[in-house]
Order: C-alpha cells, then sequence, then structure tokens
C-alpha cells in the first residue's frame, strides 16, 4: 500500500506539464468556478456555524468543576467537527458536479497515455456522468460521515485520541482519491465494480487524495489547482492500474 501512495503522489509532479501539453486548461474553466463557488459558501457558512457547536458540545458537563476545561474540549472538537464536515462537503459537490467536465479531460489523456484514439470502453452521456458522478459522490459522503462520527467518538478516549486527527485526514484523502479516479472508471465500469475496483487500489485513492487535501489548506490557489491537478494525476495512475485490462481487450 504504501508504494502504490507513494507513486499516486508521485503523479502530480507531470500533472502540470501534461495538461498543458495536451491544451486540457479550457476543460477546467467551469469545474475551477465550480470549486472557488463552493469553498466560498461552505466557508462563510462554518464560520457563522462554529462558535455555537462548540457552546451546545459544552452544555452536555453540568457540573460547575471542570467546565472551563470540558467548554474548551468542546470548541475543539467542534472546531474539528466543522472543518471536517466542511471538507466533506466541499469535495464531493465539486467532484460530483464536475463530473461532466472531467470525464472527457480523463478520456483524452487517456487516449494519449494507451496511444488509442478509437476506444471501446462505455460512451456516456452529459447527463449520465453528472448522474454517476452524483450517485458515487453521495454515497461516499455518507460512508464517510459515518467513518468521520466514529472517529470523533474515538477521540475521546484518553490516550489513543491523539491519532483521530490523523484517521480523518486519512479518510478524507481515500474518498477524494476515490471521487478522481472514478472519473477514469466512469468508462470502463460500472457502479459496483468501481467501488471494488478502487477498494483493491486504495493506495492510489490515498496517494492522490491526501495531495488534493494538501491544496485545499493552500489560500486562494489551492480552491483553484486542486481539481485540474489531482484529476490528470488521477488519470495517470488509474490507466496504469487498468492496462491489464486494456491489453487484454486488445487480444
Amino acid at each position: 500500500m504504501i508504494k502504490n501512495i507513494t507513486s499516486a503522489i508521485k503523479a502530480y509532479l507531470g500533472a502540470f506539464s501534461l495538461i498543458s501539453k495536451l491544451k486540457l486548461w479550457k476543460y477546467f474553466a467551469i469545474p475551477i468556478l465550480i470549486s472557488v463557488v463552493t469553498a466560498i459558501s461552505i466557508g462563510v457558512s462554518a464560520y457563522g456555524l462554529s462558535d455555537n457547536i462548540g457552546y451546545y458540545i459544552s452544555k452536555i458537563w453540568v457540573w460547575k468543576w471542570g467546565k472551563e476545561t470540558f467548554t474548551t474540549i468542546g470548541n475543539i472538537i467542534g472546531g474539528l467537527l466543522i472543518i471536517a464536515i466542511g471538507l466533506i462537503l466541499y469535495k464531493h459537490i465539486i467532484m460530483a458536479l464536475s463530473a461532466p467536465f472531467m470525464s472527457p479531460v480523463s478520456e483524452k489523456i487517456e487516449a494519449y497515455l494507451t496511444g488509442k484514439q478509437e476506444h471501446s470502453h462505455r460512451n456516456t452521456s452529459f447527463f449520465q456522468q453528472l448522474w454517476r458522478g452524483l450517485r458515487i459522490n453521495i454515497r461516499n459522503l455518507f460512508m464517510e460521515i459515518m467513518l468521520t462520527i466514529l472517529i470523533l467518538i474515538i477521540s475521546l478516549i484518553p490516550v489513543i485520541g491523539w491519532i483521530t486527527s490523523l484517521l480523518l485526514f486519512v479518510v478524507q484523502a481515500y474518498y477524494a482519491g476515490f471521487g478522481n479516479m472514478d472519473y477514469t472508471l466512469e468508462r470502463h465500469y460500472k457502479y459496483a465494480d468501481s467501488i471494488k475496483f478502487v477498494r483493491k487500489h486504495h493506495g492510489l485513492a490515498i496517494g492522490n487524495g491526501l495531495v488534493f487535501m494538501g491544496f485545499l489548506f493552500i489560500p486562494v490557489i489551492g480552491v483553484i489547482l486542486v481539481l485540474p491537478l489531482s484529476v490528470t494525476a488521477a488519470t495517470l495512475k488509474t490507466v496504469e492500474a487498468l492496462r491489464p485490462k486494456q491489453i487484454e481487450r486488445a487480444i
């Protein structure tokens, strides 16, 4: 798994030059707009809700002794919850709505890598791609929320609670990478088979998603470049993982 994670991260190094070489920047205009608008909307909402959530969490502690300490803990948990939910919603919204625009980009990259301009994979329309994106990301959203709640509960346990921030980041990375890989898988696999493929290659999903999540901590430029670079990097590694299947088809 570590090897796949490292490989997926390294794929970002050639992503920018490949986008320029294949003249793909024009395809990212609408997805970038979706990314920026979504980030601003979620950021404003999160800022207004963080204090309120921390306040209600602190109300659980009804005793006077230790109230100040628990209030501090409540504010920290509230802040983590807001950040986690905000990042979860952001990535699934932009990946779902960008699906019809990212799939053609992924297809062009695949054609360049394989040297096959004529393909034998599944043909899907704009609305089919949008529905696929919504279906995958809604499914991933619920899975990620359940795991996030479980991890936040674990964070209350002394000693082992410190690892929860890392676990939250890895979980978010996995589902971010999942969404980016599906732009390629959509042409090759149906819904259930795509899920199986990503589970089998979870290291690639995590590696791609780690950089994706890292971009979100870069002010302004992060939300602009996150989709173009992450989708390109994910396509490179997904096509590479699909090569045995493609060779089998060619035979």
